[in-house]
């Protein structure tokens, strides 16, 4: 019997070309997960889709499935180079793009095609060099693609399939005119495939897909919030003061391989870092001015499980995908509600169990009405969970007090903001 996060539908079961059964059979994989039993057979129809689903769904190989079927079976026109992308995929992160090519390399083995990724920070003149001697998928963020478009390192003339993922994240990031230029570069909508994944299918998504789509079939998968059924929610409230003592107590608690711990704010992530180096946790932090490098070492590092605990602010919320994580802490309850579903999805994906535990403190707790609300439920309380808090706790230096500028707020040691406006 197959895990019950699967389908019914037997990959082997679905017209795919000899080397992507292969590569399928090579990873494992023998079920769909919910959303490939929905979207693979009609893409394999040659349909549209603007799918709603969330990360650590399958999607990635459903979208790559899709697209290397179509190359797989209509061969490149004889008048072609051989050289220019027939399929582009963007992706509104360096850590989903990342993730999507890793997935298109272990899905395509057996293919030959010829895939590359390409994102801002690292790389440059490797990227560039590998896209110039040729490329079936390309894979990226639109800032860096974007660049070497004008720079005429490839063109768009050929492309086949587009991709799109997490759409509303390339909303949120402010991404859709650079999208929609390069989309206006490519063949008319109907000359191609095209596939929109979205985490919620709103009005603005939709747009974008019936804009620059052909008659895009809706498919939409249960939300996070209840697909996360196997996380074991709990919440404590606490003081401020008492926050560091008390994750180090739940940290010893609960044992976890594999931790993460968001924060709010990267000021206060490099505090707490600094107290859990202190008090014996190897952690590090995961914030947006990472240099690419070092997000790429800290990621592989936490995956394999040299690195037990990851601080991270909401960069690392959406796009990634890491097996095995035991416990999330939100350490600072989220300002928006739809980042507390995000961030707890982190664990229990893929069919395992997990737990998350936040601490509702003075500062955020303000979140919490809004977040029950839209998980539909009320967080439970862990019990006894004060006695965790540690005794022997080692307090950190706490950071300098920022100067106070003319017009400005003055800052102040604890990094706390005013709590969020209620909606």
């Amino acid at each position: 019997m197959q895990p019950d996060h699967l389908s019914n539908i037997r990959f082997a079961d679905l017209p795919l070309h000899p080397s992507l059964q292969a590569g399928l059979e090579k990873l494992g994989y023998s079920y769909c997960t919910p959303i490939q039993a929905e979207a693979l057979p009609r893409a394999l129809r040659g349909e549209d889709l603007a799918g709603q689903a969330q990360t650590g769904t399958g999607k990635s190989a459903a979208f790559l499935l899709a697209a290397m079927q179509r190359l797989l079976t209509h061969p490149r026109a004889a008048d072609d180079d051989g050289k220019q992308p027939r399929a582009f995929m963007l992706a509104p992160t360096r850590e989903l793009a990342v993730q999507i090519h890793k997935d298109a390399m272990g899905l395509g083995a057996e293919t030959g095609l010829r895939m590359t990724v390409c994102y801002g920070g690292a790389g440059y003149e490797q990227q560039r060099t590998s896209i110039e001697e040729g490329v079936d998928i390309l894979i990226g963020t639109p800032g860096r693609l974007i660049d070497y478009f004008k720079q005429g390192t490839y063109n768009l003339k050929r492309i086949e399939v587009l991709v799109l993922d997490e759409a509303d994240r390339m909303f949120d990031l402010g991404f859709i005119d650079d999208i929609r230029y390069l989309i206006r570069k490519m063949p008319p909508p109907a000359q191609r495939k095209n596939y929109l994944f979205s985490a919620t299918l709103s009005h603005r998504v939709l747009e974008l897909a019936y804009e620059h789509m052909n008659n895009p079939q809706k498919i939409e998968i249960e939300p996070e919030r209840v697909t996360a059924e196997r996380v074991r929610q709990a919440m404590i409230h606490v003081a401020n003061d008492e926050k560091q003592p008390l994750l180090i107590g739940l940290l010893r608690h609960q044992k976890a391989a594999r931790t993460m711990v968001f924060i709010n704010t990267k000021r206060e992530a490099e505090q707490v870092e600094k107290a859990l180096q202190l008090n014996g946790f190897d952690a590090r932090v995961l914030s947006g001015d990472v240099s690419q490098g070092t997000r790429l070492r800290l990621l592989e590092e936490f995956t394999s499980g040299k690195l037990p605990v990851l601080v991270a602010t909401d960069v690392a919320a959406r796009g990634l995908h890491i097996p095995g994580v035991d416990l999330v802490i939100n350490y600072d309850l989220p300002q928006d509600a739809e980042d507390y579903v995000h961030r707890i999805g982190r664990t229990a994906r893929a069919g395992a169990t997990g737990d998350a535990i936040s601490l509702c403190c003075e500062t955020w707790v303000y979140s919490l009405p809004e977040i029950e609300k839209y998980i539909g439920a009320r967080l439970p309380q862990m019990p006894d969970g004060h006695e965790l808090i540690a005794t022997d706790f080692i307090a950190p230096p706490k950071p300098p007090r920022r100067p106070y500028k003319a017009g400005g707020r003055p800052g102040g040691s604890s990094g706390r903001r005013p709590p969020p406006r209620r909606r």
